[in-house]
């Protein structure tokens, strides 16, 4: 058949060049689309310098993004120029092919099919290898800066006598540079061995030399220089034996040299440093030489050395010479770690005192007096009552309150500083009324108001609810005037927008009201470019076209005063539990900082999210970093932010600690000096807990200074679990105003016990003065316990074995409440040990816990009571009344009768008429979300739903007990 044209599948068709215009618009399409990307990369970038400069720490981003940049370009440029010279060297230096073999026949292929991309695929490898390298690099940026800005510590490690700043700045950036050197090497290594393979340097399968000259001398340089590397590395493995952590009897987590190290290992390294240096003077020669053979014999020796004298020879000294007489050879290095760790952690002044246990006065009425004047103990428990001041302060669904609030001290209308429990009414989205952008980011915006009570007394209203010293919305109160709107705090966690055109909800005395934003915090939105670059970059494209923002209109993000400590400054650690202060007429944050490093020689390192937990971080508080692993720290840095407005500010604390210093000349300007804290925010600064966990926990095994007794551990302590709570975990830390022994004032500590290792008794005592403004401030004291004493959880299992307590949970049952522990304090008095524990009920009318009851144990008695001062009276033996401190407004709580209940038939229509009536008042308050008034209605209902149940008599007996006991807020001590 005749071919008309078309092929085999028929005829052809033309396809035009797309018209001009087409082209025009791809081209435009495609730039555009390259400009979007490039614009979506670039929002990240400028967000981030917008949110710096409305901090006024710019200097923070500049500084670190600048050191980034560099890290990336120089050893990016480094690997790069490793990786690309390397395989240029292999190529140049290729054999002519003549007289191909079969194998190099098989490569041809891939040497033509490369051959006119050869500068191409240069350049994308050695792109390629360069950005990952630099990309790897710039994540060193505080190595680094530590490094070139690192401080002298004043202090030697005691096997090389190096400063302590060698193994915390230098060691790590050497580290660092070796483990680049090594990559560097492998990679070229590689490139260089593929790239002779290819153009026939190496021969695998064909007859005769299976590398040419040039090929062995290249190849043979980059070993030496990997050998050479690696004895820099054995040399460095000397100094690092001294920070390298490895199991040990005596303690986990152990940290620096061992008799074995010193002895076997220090050795086995220089030896090995010796033998690889002169490998590597054999693998150069090879470029003389052009043979193999000594190198890889020298190699191998090496290889074997290491297996012998870095692996085999430690472990005979330590079969046959350590372990036949341990303690005595380990007690040089114990003593070593002892003192290091001690020191590490700020611990080696900690002041450890016997104290028998048991108290040797007899005169109940001395004892009762004294335990007046040993503490101001705190009945309103902070991990407890937070659920009443939600019921009773909320006031509107869309607020909150933190599941465990903070202990603080303020002065009362007498003057005097108290114990002050304090919460802010932060912003709650889900319970908005309506959920939509524009509440959720316009109209509601923050919260409003402290709320304060007193830690050592109760409210009457209803009874055993805190004694609130400041309340209401807007508050009113005992403390100053101050800005109530909290635009910043712990749970205020999506951005808003504030400022502009569209008005955000608030509060004056006379009711809601409208309001707009008069911080300068945030950022603008005034223009069409920030605005297009925070919809790209919080994903939110009405942010660039929508009418409620316009002129004068803000951003506020990154509002959790942890976030905003944390971004400028990423260089220290900040403490898991920030927490409200009234400092002139502002809310500031105050927020704890840590410095760290693992590096320092000898000192055991720790965990410090294991650390830092107990049985509140299960779902009330955070944790430090959880595996944040260091072995030094200092509470360095006191930092505030300020609620209304954001506004940041670092206070040096700590003037000696060298690593703030090294921090301080890397971001010069960024910390405050000390001498610059108000005294009016001195008042309100503490000792922090995170800090305190930590160093309970090392003294558990390092209060023993004794090498041998460390050895043995037969005086290790242990952190008791909580026993008031059902959830597994440590006991927390505990803020009170107390007296230790020797002491002649309550001074504002913070508290905790311990018991023998393995035993439930208790073994120590622990407290540290947490006052900032005191002279003693971080004295930490502790009192190592001589007899047999009942630890907390045994006193808890006493109480809940008391007759009394179990008849007061019997007759819970029929009110459908529960029974609510509080904080187990304990205090020593005289001796021995009073401890105390509030007990809340919940449920039944009131689903938030009251304060009904206060146990004590002194010794071998144990009391259960309506109140402090009768639990303190019956615990000692001694009759009358509370002899404490009385409540502000001493006013008889409803429900408290000193007669027996009514009975009979008028006195049961009566109380249902009037629990009738407090329904109906509930219900009206409910419906005006009056949460007071809802509260005291709830009240009222109980009470008159006892006084119906005692009138009934067979139910008389049952209710009694309820009925006519004295509500535990009646006579409370302060």
């Amino acid at each position: 058949m005749p071919d008309r044209g078309g092929g085999p599948t028929g005829p052809r068709i033309r396809v035009g060049r797309p018209s001009r215009r087409v082209r025009t618009l791809l081209m435009t399409l495609g730039v555009l689309a390259v400009l979007a990307m490039a614009f979506v990369m670039f929002a990240g970038f400028w967000t981030d310098w917008l949110w710096y400069r409305s901090v006024a720490f710019s200097s923070v981003f500049t500084t670190t993004l600048w050191t980034k940049i560099g890290l990336f370009l120089v050893f990016g440029l480094l690997m790069a120029l490793a990786i690309g010279v390397n395989i240029w060297l292999a190529h140049r230096l290729r054999p002519p092919l003549s007289a191909m073999s079969l194998e190099q026949q098989s490569l041809d292929r891939y040497r033509m099919s490369v051959a006119p991309y050869k500068k191409w695929v240069l350049l994308a490898v050695t792109a390629l290898v360069g950005l990952i390298a630099g990309a790897s690099a710039s994540g060193q940026w505080r190595t680094w800066l530590m490094y070139v800005n690192g401080v002298s510590f004043g202090q030697k490690d005691p096997q090389f006598k190096l400063d302590v700043s060698f193994y915390a700045f230098d060691l790590p950036w050497y580290r660092f540079l070796l483990g680049f050197g090594f990559a560097a090497v492998v990679l070229s290594l590689i490139a260089a061995a593929l790239t002779h393979y290819l153009y026939g340097g190496l021969r695998v399968t064909s007859p005769g030399a299976r590398a040419t000259g040039a090929a062995t001398g290249h190849l043979s340089v980059l070993l030496g220089i990997f050998v050479s590397l690696k004895a820099v590395a054995y040399w460095l493995d000397r100094y690092g034996l001294a920070v390298k952590s490895s199991d040990f009897k005596a303690t986990d987590n152990w940290t620096g040299l061992r008799y074995v190290d010193a002895n076997a290992y220090l050795p086995a390294k220089t030896i090995l440093f010796c033998i690889a240096v002169i490998c590597a003077v054999l693998f150069f020669a090879t470029l003389w030489r052009r043979t193999w053979q000594l190198p890889v014999i020298g190699f191998g020796l090496m290889v074997l050395s290491a297996i012998l004298i870095g692996g085999l020879y430690p472990a005979i000294v330590q079969k046959f010479q350590v372990q036949p007489n341990e303690q005595a050879k380990e007690a040089p290095f114990i003593r070593k770690n002892i003192d290091a760790t001690r020191d590490a952690y700020d611990i080696d002044d900690a002041k450890v005192d016997d104290y028998s246990g048991k108290s040797t006065t007899t005169d109940a009425a001395k004892l009762r007096a004294s335990a007046n004047e040993a503490a101001s103990y705190r009945v309103m428990d902070p991990n407890v009552v937070s659920p009443a001041f939600q019921q009773l302060q909320q006031k509107r669904n869309y607020y909150q309150f933190p599941k465990t609030l903070d202990v603080d001290r303020y002065k009362g209308k007498d003057g005097k500083e108290q114990d002050t429990v304090i919460g802010l009414r932060e912003l709650n989205l889900d319970g908005l009324p309506k959920r939509n952008w524009i509440n959720d980011h316009f109209t509601y915006t923050h919260g409003y108001g402290a709320i304060a009570a007193r830690g050592t007394t109760t409210g009457t209203n209803p009874a055993g609810s805190p004694d609130f010293t400041e309340s209401g919305l807007p508050t009113t109160g005992e403390l100053p005037k101050y800005e109530q709107r909290i635009y910043y705090g712990e749970k205020t966690e999506q951005y808003s927008i504030v400022g502009g055109p569209q008005k955000e909800l608030d509060y004056e005395e006379d009711g809601e009201k409208t309001t707009s934003y008069k911080g300068d915090s945030g950022v603008s939105l005034s223009n069409a470019f920030n605005r297009a670059a925070y919809a790209v970059s919080f994903s939110e494209p009405q942010i660039l076209y929508s009418g409620a923002i316009g002129e004068g209109s803000r951003i506020l993000y990154n509002r959790t005063p942890k976030e905003r400590v944390e971004a400028v400054a990423p260089w220290l650690t900040i403490d898991g539990d920030a927490y409200p202060a009234v400092v002139g007429n502002r809310i500031q944050w105050v927020v704890d900082a840590y410095t760290t490093t693992n590096g320092y020689p000898y000192a055991s390192r720790t965990t410090l999210g294991d650390t830092t937990a107990d049985s509140l971080t299960t779902n009330q508080r955070a944790v430090v970093a959880q595996q944040n692993q260091v072995n030094y720290i200092r509470n360095s840095v006191k930092a505030t932010v300020d609620a209304y407005d954001g506004k940041v500010k670092l206070y040096e604390w700590d003037t000696e600690d060298p690593v703030l210093k090294t921090w301080r000349k890397a971001f010069p300007g960024t910390v405050k000096s000390k001498d610059d804290i108000p005294q009016d925010l001195m008042d309100h600064l503490r000792y922090p807990q995170d800090l305190f966990k930590v160093q309970r926990e090392l003294l558990t095994r390092y209060h023993v200074q004794d090498p041998a007794q460390f050895y043995s551990g037969s005086d290790a302590w242990q952190v008791p679990d909580d026993p008031t709570n059902k959830e597994p975990g440590a006991v927390p830390p505990y803020y009170l105003s107390m007296k230790m022994p020797g002491q002649d004032t309550q001074k504002f500590s913070l508290t905790t016990t311990f018991t023998p290792k393995g035993r439930p008794d208790l073994g120590a005592f622990m407290a540290v003065d947490a006052d900032a403004a005191s002279k003693d401030y971080g004295t930490i004291r502790l009192l190592r316990v001589t007899t047999t004493v009942k630890g907390p959880g045994q006193v808890q299992s006493e109480l809940n074995g008391n007759d009394d307590v179990a008849e007061f949970v019997r007759n819970l049952k029929g009110t459908d409440s529960d029974i609510e522990y509080g904080n187990l304090l304990t205090v020593p008095l005289d001796g021995g040990f009073l401890y105390i524990e509030p007990v809340y009920t919940r449920g039944g009318t009131q689903n938030y816990p009251l304060l009904r009851k206060v146990a004590a144990s002194y010794g071998s008695k144990i009391v259960f009571e309506n109140s402090l001062g009768e639990a303190l009276n019956a615990v000692f033996g001694v009759e009358g009344s509370d002899t404490t401190t009385p409540p502000t407004e001493p006013t008889e709580p409803p429900g408290d009768t000193t007669e027996p209940p009514a009975t009979g038939d008028a006195a049961l229509k009566k109380a249902i008429a009037d629990a009738q009536k407090a329904y109906t008042a509930g219900e009206a308050a409910l419906k005006e979300q009056d949460w007071e008034a809802y509260g005291k209605a709830q009240a009222d209902l109980q009470e008159a739903l006892e006084r119906a149940a005692a009138a009934q008599p067979k139910a008389g007996s049952s209710s009694g007990t309820e009925g006519a006991e004295k509500p535990a807020g009646d006579d409370q001590g302060s």
